[in-house]
C-alpha cells in the first residue's frame, strides 16, 4: 500500500480521471456497482474506466466533497463527458460514491449513485445540459 492517506490519493485521481489511476488502492476482488454496471474485481475496473476513456472525449470528474467516517469514504462529484456523436453533445452526471474499506486500507466496495436517472442522461444526447439544469430549477 502507498504511505499516502487514501483520501488524497482519491482526490488526485479525480483530477487525472480516466488517466493515471491508482488502481493498486482497490482490492483484487473489489466489488464496484453504478447505474449502468455491477461486477467484481480490480481488472474489471480498470478495463470500465480505460473503456471511458477511449470512448468518451473531454472526460472530467469533478470532485466536490470527499469525507471519511471510519472505514467508509463518501465523494461527491460531477461526471461531464463528450459522446461520439457527430454533434458533440455534454454530457453532466451528478452523483456520489461510497467507497468500503478492509482493515489494510483497501477499497473492497465502490458504488456509484447518480442525483438524475438513466433516462435523464440519455436526454442529455439530444437536450443542451443547460436547459436540462435551467429546467430542473
Amino acid at each position: 500500500m502507498i504511505n499516502q492517506d487514501i483520501t488524497e490519493i482519491l482526490k488526485q485521481d479525480y483530477q487525472n480521471f480516466p488517466e493515471n489511476q491508482t488502481f493498486d488502492i482497490y482490492a483484487k476482488d473489489v466489488y464496484f456497482k453504478d447505474p449502468l454496471n455491477e461486477f467484481r474485481g480490480v481488472e474489471r475496473y480498470r478495463k470500465m474506466i480505460g473503456f471511458l476513456g477511449t470512448f468518451f472525449q473531454d472526460i472530467e470528474l469533478e470532485l466536490h466533497d470527499i469525507s471519511r467516517n471510519g472505514n467508509i469514504i463518501k465523494t461527491e462529484w460531477t461526471l461531464r463527458m463528450t459522446p461520439p456523436l457527430p454533434w458533440k453533445p455534454r454530457l453532466a452526471i451528478p452523483g456520489w460514491s461510497e467507497l468500503k474499506l478492509n482493515p489494510e486500507e483497501l477499497i473492497i466496495s465502490h458504488i456509484d449513485y447518480w442525483h438524475i436517472s438513466r433516462w435523464d442522461v440519455l436526454k442529455q444526447n439530444f437536450i443542451s445540459v443547460n436547459k436540462v439544469h435551467n429546467h430542473n430549477k
